[in-house]
């Protein structure tokens, strides 16, 4: 059983390195130079995994910073959102970019449905619901 994470366990990278793992599951611990030039070491090993992130959000919740925590929570939530998706759903989100609110929801269903993205299809959810009432899917420019 995983103890909760404090304030204390921050950076995680130093305090708990054996603990933080990429993708392929090596630790940090298990990264070194030796290791990289053996090829022991890809990309995988080095990118962010949504526990990475979660454990970032528990020691920013921790730390009284709901907000940053919230922002952990759903980049834990987009690690394996296709980028090419990720860009074009944001670009819906420029003033003027979407036309109907219509565009923003089903945006958001497919983060909730087929991404399995809560957090990001609420705060989608959430801007279709300003961008009515400021008015924003007219073009402005």
């Amino acid at each position: 059983m995983t103890r909760k994470l404090t304030l204390a366990d921050y950076p995680l990278a130093e305090t708990r390195s054996a603990e933080v793992k990429g993708t392929r599951g090596k630790s940090l611990d298990d990264i070194s130079l030796d290791a990289l030039l053996n090829g022991d070491v890809t990309m995988e090993d080095l990118r962010i995994t949504p526990k990475a992130l979660a454990d970032q959000a528990e020691i920013s919740r921790a730390a009284n910073r709901p907000t940053l925590a919230l922002n952990f929570e759903r980049a834990a939530e987009l690690v394996n959102v296709p980028q090419d998706f990720i860009m074009s759903s944001y670009e819906l989100l420029r003033p003027g970019r979407a036309k109907t609110k219509q565009q923003i929801l089903d945006v958001a269903k497919i983060f909730r449905n087929q991404h399995k993205a809560p957090a990001i299809a609420a705060f989608f959810e959430e801007a279709a619901e300003i961008y009515e009432r400021r008015g924003l899917y007219t073009h402005r420019f």
